[in-house]
């Protein structure tokens, strides 16, 4: 028998708000529990209704996930004072929570019409999109998000209806990249995503500022790629390609498990420069995905060489050929090589991807090659209009 931790639910819900973009708009007003169901009330003098919602729907995805807890329920009251530590103390000895078994998470069951109680099941993630392409990477700074960025526009310059997600939480770079400023807007419920270089695209860091941290733990992460994967309305897609976070953690878990068919109809592709440290990194990636039976679609070998403006003379920097070394080790296709450029950096931060400023460009023929060989391995479920 398992009851919900009242202490740590409210700290858990105090480290949300104190994170958010609206505080101090927001307070704590109540915390109450019955039979399994937490009653959370929040004050607001707040009028943003996007953020709101969406800091609501954080709220009841991330705290379903706590043992106990059968139900969630956030609800928003006009501003008042504070209730005071005694105060408190009381509406916490009166609203003890009664013991329940305990219930594992369930992705089968979804949580009743008012009261966000679970995640949605796996099938009802992304119910248009026909297959889901992962770019990872082992480890961070290996120009994985360039990577994917590229990618993605070089799939819909195929004919790919293509969407792009920044599921990187905490180091949110496509809004940059793909010139992005303004705020997604809510229509009946569910956030739609901006349009960018005829892509649909979505990212954490649409909704909060560059300069704000995010400092979140992962329970609150992966609310938030739920929501990306079950509350945003990407519409009918060929492929969804997902900048992925670096590393094999919980985010990652999370988005293997949770798009697992998709993926299987999609693949993943692995981007890591050339030197050993990083190629390791990379083969701890690899073996995530086949744990989690995702069809490795192959390796690109980024900063693959350097090549000077001035001179033209070619030096492999980071070393050269250990990504198509590693892909022969793996037994998995070689998906081609990009030179270090300073195009390749210019164009990013200038907020238009290489392949659609300056096409004959030798960094955007490598992304262009790229495309074609991921498009080629695509399943023939997935494929758009070029197939």
């Amino acid at each position: 028998m398992t009851q919900p931790d009242f202490p740590a639910l409210k700290d858990y819900v105090s480290l949300v708000l104190n994170e958010h973009e609206l505080t101090p708009e927001i307070q704590l007003d109540g915390l109450t529990m019955r039979d399994g169901h937490a009653h959370v009330v929040l004050t607001t003098t707040a009028k943003d209704t996007e953020q709101l919602a969406l800091l609501k729907t954080t709220l009841e995805k991330t705290l379903a996930l706590h043992e106990g807890l059968t139900a969630v329920t956030v609800n928003f009251t006009a501003h008042r004072g504070m209730p005071s530590p005694s105060q408190q103390a009381e509406e916490q000895k009166h609203t003890a929570p009664t013991a329940t078994p305990h219930r594992p998470f369930a992705l089968g069951k979804r949580p009743p019409k008012g009261a966000a109680s679970r995640p949605m099941p796996p099938e009802g993630f992304l119910p248009d999109v026909k297959a889901v392409l992962a770019v990872a990477s082992g480890k961070g700074g290996v120009g994985k998000s360039t990577t994917a960025v590229n990618l993605a526009c070089g799939l819909a310059q195929l004919g790919f209806k293509t969407g792009l997600l920044d599921a990187d939480v905490h180091g949110p770079s496509l809004p940059r990249m793909l010139g992005g400023s303004h705020k997604p807007t809510v229509v009946d419920g569910k956030l739609q995503p901006l349009e960018a270089w005829n892509l649909k695209t979505m990212s954490i860091g649409y909704l909060v500022s560059e300069e704000q941290a995010m400092i979140w733990r992962g329970p609150m992460v992966m609310g938030a790629l739920i929501q990306f994967m079950g509350d945003v309305e990407w519409g009918q897609l060929d492929v969804l390609v997902v900048d992925m976070p670096p590393g094999t953690g919980d985010a990652q878990l999370t988005l293997t498990q949770k798009l697992g068919d998709k993926l299987r109809h999609g693949g993943a592709v692995m981007v890591s420069t050339p030197q050993d440290i990083a190629l390791l990194d990379a083969r701890r990636g690899a073996a995530l995905f086949e744990k989690t039976q995702t069809p490795i679609l192959g390796l690109v070998e980024n900063m693959s060489y350097f090549c000077c403006p001035h001179c033209h003379e070619r030096t492999d920097l980071f070393g050269h050929g250990g990504a198509r070394d590693e892909a022969h080790k793996l037994r998995l296709p070689f998906l081609g090589e990009v030179p270090l450029l300073r195009e390749i950096r210019s164009s990013a931060d200038g907020g238009t991807p290489l392949i659609v400023a300056s096409p004959e460009n030798e960094g955007a023929k490598a992304y262009q090659a790229l495309a074609r060989s991921v498009a080629a391995a695509l399943r023939p479920s997935a494929q758009g209009t070029s197939s």
